[in-house]
């Protein structure tokens, strides 16, 4: 987590940082003041070290992943490069920070875990089957649909009956809990916390693929290009075929977010006859009966789903919204809170207390947490 300035070394200092980091000498704070430095110079700006631009040492990685043949890349590898290179940056980067400017101390009586994978669902029947406590194998099996939870924790649903109508399930999330589910489709959904997903028993015998989105998630759609997939989150309707997408529809949030990695999507508003359509790399905005289209950094979009908090540019409130549904906390403020932007990037992972340190390194606010209260200071 940084602020808008950026960390001053010179070229020789960073000379000798990367080659420490190629090695594997470098210390944890000798990473974290080098990825920092990365994240907040444009590659563009980035100096030429030991022969190699960090940039150039990235392109290297991904021509050298296996199945790697072309401009595009599917999730798998765009994660794993991202892995290879970033490292560290899965952890709270800034402790090198917060440690050299400790600032205002935060007043915590306490400390809070990170959220883990937990969900309830619902079925047809108003049966609930807590996923968290069950264990691995068969959980429910009537009338040709059958439910299992793989070794992975994924839930899949197998669907071999005759039903002429299917019943609607829902899964849901709490605060600070995530899950992933295979679909009777063969579509793949991963749920971000405080959400919900509400889908059909059977996809098959004319029955649409027609599933409903509360809150946030990223959606592998299998591809049938008889059955167009359809999600419906509030207002908005999202009508693909098969692609890869994320659509975050809090409704503590001010929009709708849909954002498309792979293939082509169609996004449409109740009230608003005239559809977008998105390509990869775009993400369409939905405020009312408003729809409007940009490009963006995927990245950001699936940071959650990979493990980690990005912020490019967020405020520090809609920061605490998200820390809110993952550490389950109650978020207060006090006094006026300064709505600079605020950049950066920490894992999801790591205690709630090591977040706030990230947090305070910026020096632009404090906190107190009493319980699972937060209140956010100047």
């Amino acid at each position: 987590m940084v602020i808008k300035g950026k960390p001053t070394m010179n070229k020789a200092e960073l000379k000798t940082l990367f080659a420490k980091y190629n090695d594997g000498t470098a210390t944890e704070e000798e990473r974290a003041l080098l990825e920092a430095w990365y994240l907040q110079y444009n590659e563009k700006e980035a100096y030429q070290l030991n022969g190699k631009s960090i940039k150039a040492a990235k392109a290297e990685i991904f021509r050298r992943l296996p199945g790697n043949q072309g401009q595009f890349f599917n999730i798998g590898i765009r994660l794993a490069a991202a892995a290879i290179l970033i490292g560290i940056l899965f952890t709270v980067t800034m402790l090198f920070f917060v440690n050299r400017n400790p600032g205002k101390a935060s007043q915590l009586a306490n400390d809070l875990p990170p959220g883990t994978n937990k969900a309830v669902l619902t079925l047809a029947n108003g049966r609930h089957l807590n996923l968290s406590d069950a264990t691995n194998g068969r959980l429910y099996q009537q009338q040709g649909i059958k439910i299992v939870k793989a070794q992975s924790g994924q839930v899949v649903f197998d669907y071999s009956g005759n039903q002429a109508t299917a019943e609607q399930n829902t899964i849901t999330t709490p605060n600070g809990g995530q899950w992933q589910i295979k679909l009777p489709d063969g579509s793949q959904v991963w749920l971000n916390a405080a959400s919900s997903l509400t889908f059909p028993t059977s996809f098959s015998h004319g029955i649409n693929r027609i599933v409903k989105l509360s809150g946030e998630g990223y959606f592998e759609v299998a591809k049938d290009a008889e059955h167009p997939f359809i999600v419906i989150s509030g207002d908005q309707r999202v009508e693909v075929l098969g692609t890869h997408f994320n659509i975050s529809s809090y409704a503590d949030e001010p929009s709708i977010k849909t954002t498309l990695l792979e293939g082509r999507v169609k996004v449409s508003l109740l009230g608003n006859v005239t559809p977008m359509f998105l390509k990869p790399g775009e993400q369409s905005v939905a405020n009312g009966h408003q729809l409007d289209v940009k490009p963006v950094d995927t990245e950001e979009a699936l940071a959650w789903r990979n493990g980690y908090f990005q912020f490019d540019d967020e405020t520090v409130s809609s920061i605490m919204r998200k820390l809110s549904r993952w550490y389950d906390v109650d978020v207060r403020y006090e006094g006026n809170i300064s709505d600079e932007g605020l950049n950066g990037r920490v894992s999801r992972n790591k205690n709630i207390s090591q977040v706030i340190k990230a947090l305070e390194a910026t020096q632009t606010v404090h906190f107190r947490l009493e319980g699972r209260r937060i209140t956010v200071m100047k």
